[in-house]
């Protein structure tokens, strides 16, 4: 697989939230929330947690922890950019201002 950019990382990422808000849709007759979305995300960012530990051999898990944990962080990567899209942030932008501000911050 091709190294991507951020902006087509989010363009990707846009289009496969869709696809999960129409399952929802046929579903749950309706589209998470905001809210159940950042759930999501901390759910998942809890399992990075417990999938880290068990990578630095202080949490036994079940599994192939390595497989998995690059799994969970490309989906907390994901999560972000789904939930500064439904916010109306520009995280492409967002980012860039976070890093020259940390960076002038520390004088570089």
């Amino acid at each position: 697989m091709k190294d991507m950019n951020l902006s087509e990382a989010v363009d990707r990422s846009v289009q496969i939230r869709e696809l999960y808000h129409q399952l929802e849709r046929k579903y749950h007759d309706n589209e998470w929330t905001v809210e159940e979305d950042a759930l999501a995300f901390l759910t998942d960012a809890g399992l990075v947690g417990r999938l880290t530990m068990s990578q630095q051999g202080r949490w036994q898990v079940k599994g192939d922890t390595l497989s998995e944990l690059e799994h969970k962080l490309g989906e907390c990567v994901w999560w972000l950019i789904i939930l500064a899209e439904r916010m109306d942030i520009d995280i492409v932008k967002a980012l860039g201002e976070f890093l020259s501000r940390t960076e002038k911050n520390l004088g570089n």
